[in-house]
């Protein structure tokens, strides 16, 4: 098999179903829906020779290597841009789950969307969105890998506001387009510092510069920091998250989409994917962004009463999980915690729009009692709940355990960063008391409105099959495998997926003279880093250092530690929702007042929409004010002044053209036509008046002569 063939029927099939269904779909039976469902299954058929090759390898360092993997694109100068496909495990696994539930989400989208006016259109975007974020996941570059991340943020803006006609919906594109390009800025700043110091975009002459020391110190630092920005804005992470909720307004499968497999995947995949040229500095950067946002997230998820706000917020929270998990060196679980999520928050969302196409309604307070109406509905809900909650035998809790586990051997070692274990038990003590509520709201209990109650029923099988599918796919098997230990670490996720070696741990830094360099590379054992004696006095090197060597969250006495916490934290979350939303022994509203202004801050989303809009908002509003004042007084007052002054110059340079100019042109042409009108006059015709004029003219000139 040709690996660039391959890669370029995957991205083929899901661009001519955009171009087909944009321009001819509602002509095509069905509206063209099928065409994108075939589209996207038959990319997913593609990927799995690819996912199979690198399975069969069984090999952690497999990369993809037979046949070429690039084609030369252009050439200028000196400057040959290569682009190809860096096909390994990361890759491979990434593909073919995100490549699955995206398929999932189209057969959902038949049903949820069979009644919409533009339903031709709706399945032409998820082609564009499909196509998108397949290039992501193949590009072996950072320029194609930047246009298709620009792709994703154009897609994603024609799904949110899908349903433009609601101001809110096309309010909501607009928000997630701009506020993705500030964290894109950032990405492509960091992509500037990368060619400037290394004249290349390719990812695998990036780790061989960076082991060179061709790009190191600060300028490394700032690189890793501003390509991270990307990741920042794409996964929603603090303090760009401000869009993802409000990308609520979209259709419900576009939220599973973005929320899920493709769109917030992405920043994490990112950041996995140039995890290798992280320094300590960037990466305890990048673990704090992580640990803030799992917690702030998780908070404002607990007051929320709209469905799939709730689990906006869910996605903001598990995704920053994920990031500080790259951050404390957690390397396997953060990328584990990606494939899990992919699959038990799509779930989650199909399920909520199964819930609203049944009530139709998002608001929880409206809802109550619908187990016993939509029991399939609900038991893939529960099980997609107690995935997200961390129970044990589902992949959640084999994924969470293991970052939580890197984050507190990573502490434990550094406890100037007790806060990242706190930040990670707090997020998931609160998710599996929000789950927990919001499942108790919605299915338990009596019926807060019979009438939606009563016109209640469970959805169509083309709703309802996916979200089986998907509920399979929670079961920890998939990812132990062939290890039956419902605790993860020996299955083939784990030996398929390790910790890259840190390119800069190559390049022999300056602290290390006098030392062996090559004792600084990492093994696949993920021995420790450098020794204590070298990195006394410099904290955040000592942290970043420590968090890559090896807090992978399955191994020493941090595992046993984080796993009993991770119980005990969950089990209290699923215990108080039990009581106050179930047993209802304990009062909601009492719980609010007494949090006081901690539940003010949740119920107002920590105000940051407000803060930037009196900021950032206000602040370009002012200075749009001030240049258009600038334009109509400054520009406009001095075109308005000079213009007199110019119209008099402009005046007498007229005059002096009409009367001076065209007055001596034209009485040359009148003086020459009044000579020509008087010589004309000779002219008669008549050769006696010629031999009378010519012998006067002689003796004139003998007169003359003789004087």
């Amino acid at each position: 098999m040709n690996l660039l063939t391959n890669a370029l029927l995957i991205l083929l099939l899901p661009f001519l179903a955009f171009w087909t269904n944009l321009l001819v779909g509602k002509r095509l039976p069905r509206q063209g829906d099928w065409l994108s469902v075939l589209a996207v299954f038959g990319s997913f058929l593609l990927s799995l020779p690819i996912f199979f090759k690198a399975l069969g390898a069984y090999d952690p360092g497999w990369v993809w290597n037979e046949g070429p993997t690039q084609v030369v694109w252009f050439t200028v100068g000196n400057f040959q841009l290569s682009v190809g496909v860096l096909a390994n495990n990361l890759m491979a696994i990434m593909l073919t789950a995100v490549l699955f539930v995206t398929f999932l989400i189209h057969v959902y989208s038949m049903g949820y969307m069979k009644d919409d006016p533009r339903y031709s259109r709706y399945f032409a975007y998820l082609s564009l969105f499909t196509l998108s974020i397949t290039g992501i996941i193949l590009s072996d570059n950072l320029l194609t890998l930047f246009v298709f991340w620009e792709l994703v943020g154009v897609s994603s803006y024609f799904l949110i506001g899908f349903w433009f006609e609601k101001d809110s919906a096309s309010d909501a594109g607009k928000k997630a387009f701009i506020v993705n390009r500030v964290g894109d800025a950032g990405f492509l700043i960091g992509i500037g510092i990368v060619l400037a110091a290394l004249g290349t975009f390719n990812l695998e002459a990036i780790r061989e510069g960076v082991a060179a020391g061709h790009l190191s110190g600060g300028l490394l630092t700032a690189a890793g920091i501003l390509l991270f920005l990307g990741a920042v804005g794409k996964s929603a992470q603090f303090p760009l998250h401000i869009w993802l909720p409000d990308a609520m307004e979209g259709p419900t499968p576009v939220s599973a989409l973005i929320h899920a497999a493709t769109m917030v995947a992405a920043g994490v995949y990112l950041t996995a994917r140039l995890f290798f040229m992280l320094n300590p500095q960037a990466m305890v950067f990048i673990a704090y962004i992580g640990g803030i946002t799992a917690m702030m997230a998780a908070i404002i998820a607990i007051v929320r009463n709209d469905i799939k706000r709730v689990l906006a917020y869910s996605t903001i929270s598990q995704l920053g999980y994920m990031v500080m998990a790259l951050g404390v060196g957690a390397y396997t679980a953060g990328f584990m915690h990606l494939i899990t999520h992919a699959v038990f928050k799509a779930l989650l969302f199909l399920g909520s729009g199964s819930i609203i196409h049944a009530v139709h309604t998002q608001d929880m307070r409206e809802m109550g009692g619908l187990r016993k109406k939509m029991p399939v509905t609900f038991l893939t809900f529960l099980i997609a709940t107690l995935t997200i909650s961390g129970v044990p035998f589902t992949t959640g809790f084999i994924s969470k355990d293991a970052i939580l586990a890197g984050t507190l051997g990573f502490a434990m070692e550094n406890p100037q960063h007790v806060l990242l274990p706190i930040f990670g038990f707090g997020a998931a003590l609160l998710t599996a008391f929000y789950m927990f509520r919001l499942l108790f709201m919605t299915f338990y209990g009596e019926p807060q409105d019979y009438h939606r109650y009563d016109h209640a029923h469970e959805s169509p099988a083309v709703m309802t099959v996916p979200l089986s599918i998907l509920a399979v796919f929670c079961f920890y098997l998939f990812f132990t495998f062939p290890s039956f230990n419902p605790f993860g670490g020996q299955g083939w996720f784990d030996h398929m997926i390790v910790t890259p070696t840190k390119a800069w741990e190559q390049a022999a830094p300056a602290h290390l003279e006098g030392h062996d360099a090559h004792a600084a590379v990492l093994t696949p054992e993920r021995a420790r880093v450098l020794p204590a004696s070298l990195q006394a006095g410099h904290d955040a090197e000592q942290a970043g250092e420590h968090a890559a060597g090896g807090h992978e969250g399955g191994h020493g006495a941090e595992h046993t530690m984080a796993m009993i916490l991770s119980l005990i934290v969950a089990g209290t979350g699923i215990l108080l929702s039990w009581l106050m939303y179930y047993k209802k022994t304990l009062s909601a509203s009492d719980w609010a007042r007494r949090m006081g202004i901690l539940y003010r801050l949740a119920d107002g989303k920590f105000f940051f929409d407000e803060l930037y809009g009196a900021t950032f908002v206000a602040g370009t509003m002012a200075l749009m004010n001030i240049l258009r004042w600038f334009d109509d007084n400054i520009i406009d007052g001095f075109v308005n002044i000079t213009a007199p002054f110019l119209r008099g110059l402009s005046w007498i340079s007229g005059g002096i053209d009409l009367r001076g100019v065209d007055g001596l042109v034209n009485g040359t042409a009148e003086a020459v036509g009044g000579m020509g009108t008087a010589t004309r006059q000779l002219q008669t015709g008549r050769i006696q008046n010629y031999l009378l004029a010519s012998l006067t003219a002689v003796l004139v000139i003998i007169l003359i002569g003789l004087l």
